[in-house]
C-alpha cells in the first residue's frame, strides 16, 4: 500500500528534490464554498464575541475566556477536527487549519485556550484512545461541556520532554495507577475537566500517557495563575499530583508510548500554531494601515512616506508567504490522510501517519510563521509610534501575545534542528533521495557553468530557476556536512541551524511563487500584479538569507580548496540574472494595501 501512496502523493521533505507544478498545490484561493462559509462564521464569531472585549482579556478575566470558549463549543468550533461518530463535525485537515487560523487573530489568550483544548487537550484521545475512551470523553470535549488540558512539561523537563520525573505506580490490586509529580505551564488548568497527563511507570525508558479527570479531592492541587508577558487571560498554572488515582483503563495507548504521543501531538500542534499566527498578522496589517492613512505628520498622512510603505509591504509579504506555505502543507497532509483511509486504514492511524509524514514541513512552518508574526507586530508598534507603545492601542498586546509562539510546541531552536535532522533520517531510510541529487550538485561544481542566456519571458521563469538553484545550495552544504560529520552532525547545532534556515526559506519562497503562478494562470498576470510583487520580494530576501547562512555553514566546516569551490558554488546558486527592483516591488504592494485600507489578499 505504501508504494501506491508514494506514487500518488509527494512525501514529506520531497519538495527539496522534486519539482512541484503550481496546479499540484492547494492555495487559499481554492477554498470550497463550505470552507468559505466556515471561515466567515468563525470571523463573525471573533468580531462579535472576542475583538470588542480585548480589554477584558488583557485584564486577566479568566472567567470570560472560559465563557467565550463555551460559546465556541455551542457553535461547533471546538469539534471541527473531531469525527462525527464522537460528536464533532468531522471536517478535513484544511478546514481544521482554516478554523484555527481565523479563530486566533484577535487575542492570544483565546487562541491559546482554543488551541490547547482542541489540539493537545482533545486530539490525543481521538488519535490514541480506545473506542470506550473516545465515546466517554470526546463528545463532551467537542461540545465544550468539558475542557481539556495537557500536562507534559515539568520544572526539569521542558524541551527534553521524555526526562519527566512524575511517577505512576500500579496499585496492589492492579485496578488503578497512583500518579505523583509536578507539572508546569499548563494551559487551561484553571477551568479544565480533563487532563492528558504523562508519567513514568517504574524505570521505563519512555513516559506513558493517562487520561485524568480533574477532581481536587483526588490529590490534584493547582498553583496560582502565572503572571505572563502576554496571553494574559489564558489560564496557566502549575498542577501537583499526590497519589492521584487513575483507573488502569484510562491509560492512553500502551505503556511507554507517551513520548510518541507527545511528539505526534506536537507535529499537529506546530502546523496549527502556524495557522494561528496568520490572522493576527492580517489584523495587525489592517490596523497599521488604517492608522497610517489617518495619522497626519508634516501635513500629509504617514502612509505617503516611503519608510512606512516599505514596512506595510514587508508585513504583507510575510503574511502572504505564511498563508501560501501553511495551506500547501495542510492539503498535502489531508491528501495523505484520505489516501490512507481509502486504502483501508482507520481514521486514527491515517491521521497519525499523514501528519507524521509531513513533520518536516510542520516544523518549518512553526518557525517561519511564529517569527513573521513577531516581526509584523513589532513593525505595527513602530508604525503607530508612541501610541503603539500604549495599552490604548491593540499593537502592544499583539506584540506581547506573539512572543510565546516562538517558544511553545517546541522552541524554534529545537524545531530548526528537527527539520534538518528529520530530513537526514528520511534520506537514510530511503524515503527521500538526497544522496543522488547531492552527488549531481557535486559533479556540477566540478564542471564548467553554462554562459547561455536563458529565455525568461514566461512569468516566474527566472524565479523558478532560482528556486532550483537554492535547492542545490542546500544540498551542497547539507550533503557536505553529512559527509564530514555523519551521525555526529547532531552535535553541531549551529551548523544545523544555518542549514535549517536555508531549508525554511526554500519551502516558504517556493510555496509563495507556486501559489502566485496558479493565481496568475486563473486570473491573468495583469490582475494579480501585487501578488507577483510579493512572491518576487519574498524570493529576493530568501536568496539573501540563503547566501548568508550557506556562507556561515561552509566557513564552519570546510577549508582550503574545498571551501573555495563551495563558496564559488554558493555564489553561482544565489545569483540573479536580473535583480528585481526591490523599492518598486514594495511600492506596488503598499499602494494596494493603502488604497484598500486593509490587508486585501
Amino acid at each position: 500500500m505504501a508504494d501506491t501512496l508514494d506514487k500518488q502523493i509527494t512525501r514529506g521533505g520531497q519538495f527539496l528534490v522534486k519539482e512541484t507544478a503550481s496546479e499540484d498545490i492547494f492555495t487559499p484561493e481554492d477554498f470550497s464554498e463550505e470552507q468559505l462559509m466556515m471561515r466567515d462564521s468563525v470571523k463573525e464569531f471573533i468580531d462579535r464575541e472576542v475583538w470588542p472585549y480585548k480589554d477584558r482579556f488583557e485584564k486577566k478575566d479568566y472567567a470570560f475566556t472560559e465563557e467565550t470558549m463555551r460559546k465556541a463549543g455551542e457553535l461547533g468550533f471546538l469539534g471541527v477536527a473531531v469525527p462525527e461518530a464522537y460528536g464533532g463535525l468531522g471536517m478535513g485537515f484544511v478546514s481544521t487549519m482554516l478554523t484555527c487560523d481565523y479563530i486566533s487573530g484577535a487575542t492570544g489568550s483565546f487562541s491559546t485556550a482554543f488551541g490547547a483544548h482542541t489540539g493537545i487537550g482533545t486530539m490525543p484521545i481521538t488519535l490514541y484512545g480506545t473506542e470506550e475512551q473516545k465515546l466517554k470523553y470526546v463528545p463532551k470535549l467537542a461540545s465544550g461541556e468539558w475542557f481539556g488540558s495537557y500536562c507534559l512539561t515539568e520544572p526539569g523537563a521542558g524541551s527534553d520532554a521524555n526526562s519527566g520525573k512524575t511517577k505512576a505506580v500500579l496499585s496492589a490490586d492492579g485496578t488503578h495507577y497512583l500518579i505523583t509529580g509536578q507539572k508546569m505551564w499548563i494551559s487551561n488548568a484553571g477551568f479544565c475537566n480533563l487532563m492528558i497527563v504523562f508519567a513514568r511507570i517504574e524505570d521505563d525508558k519512555n513516559i506513558t500517557g493517562f487520561i485524568v479527570e480533574y477532581d481536587p479531592a483526588n490529590g490534584i492541587t493547582l498553583g496560582e495563575e502565572e503572571h505572563k508577558l502576554g496571553i494574559r487571560a489564558s489560564s496557566t498554572r502549575q498542577v501537583f499530583f499526590n497519589e492521584t488515582k487513575v483507573p488502569v483503563e484510562n491509560m492512553l495507548s500502551e505503556r511507554g508510548n507517551g513520548f510518541k504521543i507527545a511528539m505526534n501531538a506536537l507535529n499537529v500542534g506546530r502546523i496549527k500554531l502556524a495557522a494561528a499566527c496568520l490572522d493576527a498578522q492580517r489584523r495587525t496589517i489592517t490596523g497599521a494601515v488604517k492608522y497610517a492613512n489617518e495619522r497626519v505628520q508634516f501635513k500629509t498622512p504617514i502612509a505617503n512616506f516611503g519608510a512606512i510603505r516599505a514596512k506595510l509591504a514587508e508585513m504583507a509579504t510575510s503574511c502572504y508567504a505564511g498563508e501560501s506555505a501553511s495551506y500547501r502543507a495542510a492539503k498535502s497532509i489531508e491528501d495523505r490522510i484520505e489516501a490512507r483511509v481509502a486504502a483501508g486504514e482507520t481514521h486514527q492511524d491515517a491521521e497519525l501517519k499523514g501528519v507524521e509524514e509531513f513533520a518536516i514541513e510542520c516544523s518549518i512552518l512553526k518557525v517561519a510563521v511564529s517569527e513573521d508574526v513577531q516581526n509584523c507586530t513589532d513593525e505595527g508598534i513602530q508604525i503607530f509610534g508612541g501610541m503603539g507603545f500604549s495599552e490604548d492601542t491593540p499593537m502592544e498586546s499583539a506584540w506581547r501575545d506573539a512572543r510565546i509562539a516562538r517558544i511553545y510546541e517546541g522552541t524554534n531552536e529545537i524545531n530548526r534542528m528537527l527539520s534538518v535532522g528529520m530530513l537526514i533520517k528520511k534520506a537514510m531510510k530511503g524515503h527521500v533521495d538526497l544522496l543522488g541529487p547531492a552527488m549531481k550538485v557535486a559533479e556540477e561544481l566540478m564542471g564548467i557553468p553554462s554562459f547561455e542566456t536563458p529565455d525568461y519571458s514566461e512569468l516566474f521563469a527566472e524565479e523558478k530557476e532560482i528556486i532550483g538553484k537554492l535547492k542545490k545550495a542546500f544540498l551542497m552544504v547539507a550533503g557536505s556536512a553529512v559527509q564530514k560529520y555523519g551521525p555526529a552532525l547532531d552535535e553541531h547545532q549551529q551548523l544545523l541551524m544555518a542549514a535549517s534556515d536555508m531549508l525554511i526559506e526554500i519551502y516558504m519562497a517556493e510555496s509563495t511563487i507556486l501559489r502566485t503562478e496558479k493565481l496568475a494562470k486563473a486570473k491573468g498576470a495583469e490582475n494579480v500584479k501585487e501578488q507577483i510583487a510579493m512572491a518576487q520580494l519574498y524570493l529576493y530576501h530568501a536568496v539573501d538569507l540563503i547566501n548568508t547562512k550557506g556562507k556561515e555553514g561552509i566557513a564552519s566546516f570546510a577549508e582550503g580548496d574545498e571551501q573555495r569551490m563551495m563558496l564559488m558554488g554558493l555564489k553561482r546558486f544565489t545569483k540573479y540574472a536580473n535583480l528585481p527592483n526591490v523599492v518598486a516591488l514594495r511600492e506596488t504592494i503598499a499602494a494596494k494595501i493603502i488604497a484598500e485600507n486593509s490587508y486585501p489578499f
